[in-house]
């Protein structure tokens, strides 16, 4: 029988795995990626963004094994490295290592929610993905899988190189496993964020994703931080980081990365598709948070939420009806603010002055107010200079230092209500934004 395989890729050309490796994306837990969008919603907005969970995950264990190739090359680590990193001198401990990594990047988002990201809010507090897809890799499903690959592999080991010390709080990291944690859900090097960034690029048709992932690839290191005395420093710990050739790659990256977050990402159609989905979610659940236990995980996909919410737009007597007849209609809210720097230069809690304002003045089911996730600009990472002595990018790269913080906020409002709001709030904007909080202080 054929033991190696090979899965068409439009961003990789070719996923390559054996048969081992097969088994497990052919589990259960895995291919219910195919049902989970990559982007929520945003297929709404960008026709071309309807790519999933499943083959995101085939192209970050791809990413990893490149990666985990060019790092552990021998002839790429100083003799320090190769001395307290014992890893990288056992030819078995580096093959079950690869095999560990690559099982941790294709099953990275296991746990991951109907329609990904958006609706998390909706889980148990306490819970995100991270904390499902470390019960699903644990799960009693695939621990035979793991114990079929020889040598057997250890869930444990799996997990942390899946989830990340940030995640995986209770467990303890070596310098070994830290490194290879962050090849997977780093946040300069993470494999995760270069594929999701050239395969959203791709399917959304925004260009600003590209970069050169194979010269940035081609130019990781293992490297440990500088000391005072400028030499790099074995008693800090080691982390990615790049030769100095591969700083314009690395620098193109994290662009991409901004620049995703700023006209996909943070789109506001996509962003309130995603509170109308959550309301509808709300109303569908009866105020209840998501089921967390593995059995009843496992059969939600986009496809049981979407058969109900399309029931819902059709029927006005079902729960839901008016949040998932906004998304089926394209019937959803407007932008009625969005925050920018020079409003916020004077009222620090503009955009949610406004949104208090405009509840009070049209009503709680009228107006929607989104606050997007902070997303900080500066990213430091080493950089290896061609002397061998590292530095860091905060030193090397005048780029990096420019890419600015992703923050903001819009308040959206009914469309029915927009152009007496648009009238009303041009009236009212200079009082709101001279008298931060003036709304609650009134009303208390």
């Amino acid at each position: 029988m054929k033991q190696n395989h090979e899965i068409k890729d439009p961003i990789h050309a070719f996923v390559k795995h054996d048969s081992v490796e097969r088994q497990v994306i052919n589990s259960r837990p895995f291919q219910r990626l195919r049902h989970i969008h990559q982007l929520s919603m945003a297929y709404l907005v960008y026709p071309g963004a309807t790519h999933r969970r499943f083959e995101h995950s085939l192209g970050v264990m791809e990413l990893a094994s490149r990666v985990f190739d060019v790092v552990t090359d021998k002839n790429k680590l100083n003799d320090r490295l190769r001395n307290s990193l014992e890893q990288v001198n056992s030819v078995d401990q580096l093959a079950y290592w690869r095999r560990v990594l690559r099982m941790a990047a294709l099953c990275h988002d296991l746990g991951h929610l109907p329609f990904s990201h958006g609706i998390e809010g909706l889980l148990p507090e306490g819970w995100d993905h991270e904390r499902m897809t470390r019960i699903l890799i644990c799960s009693d499903e695939m621990k035979p899988l793991w114990q079929s690959m020889r040598p057997p592999l250890d869930p444990i080991d799996i997990v942390k190189l899946a989830v990340g010390p940030q995640k995986a709080t209770d467990l303890t990291f070596s310098d070994w496993e830290a490194i290879l944690a962050e090849i997977v859900t780093g946040d300069a090097f993470g494999v995760d964020r270069m594929d999701y960034l050239l395969r959203d690029s791709l399917h959304t048709g925004v260009p600003y994703g590209e970069f050169d992932h194979y010269r940035l690839i081609d130019t990781l290191r293992i490297l440990t931080p500088p000391s005072e005395s400028g030499v790099g420093d074995t008693s800090l710990e080691p982390s990615l980081g790049i030769e100095k050739g591969g700083l314009a790659a690395a620098e193109a990256m994290l662009l991409a990365r901004y620049y995703m977050f700023r006209t996909v990402y943070f789109h506001p159609v996509v962003r309130i598709y995603g509170i109308h989905l959550m309301d509808f979610l709300f109303a569908w659940l009866d105020g209840s948070p998501l089921p967390i236990d593995p059995v009843n995980y496992l059969l939600l996909t986009d496809n049981e939420v979407m058969t109900d919410l399309l029931k819902a737009a059709r029927d006005r007597d079902r729960k839901g009806h008016d949040p998932a007849r906004r998304i089926v209609e394209r019937a959803h809210y407007k932008v009625l603010y969005e925050w920018n720097q020079k409003d916020a230069s004077q009222n620090p809690r503009i955009g949610r002055d406004v949104f208090d304002a405009a509840e009070k003045e049209f009503g709680k089911d009228a107006v929607r107010y989104d606050k997007l996730p902070p997303k900080s600009g500066k990213i430091d990472f080493l950089v290896l200079l061609r002397t061998g002595e590292p530095s860091f990018a905060s030193t090397e790269s005048s780029i990096l230092d420019q890419i600015p913080p992703q923050k903001g906020e819009y308040v959206f409002i009914d469309p029915n209500r927009l152009k007496d709001a648009q009238k009303w709030l041009k009236t009212n904007f200079d009082r709101i934004v001279k008298n931060p909080g003036s709304v609650n202080n009134e009303e208390s």
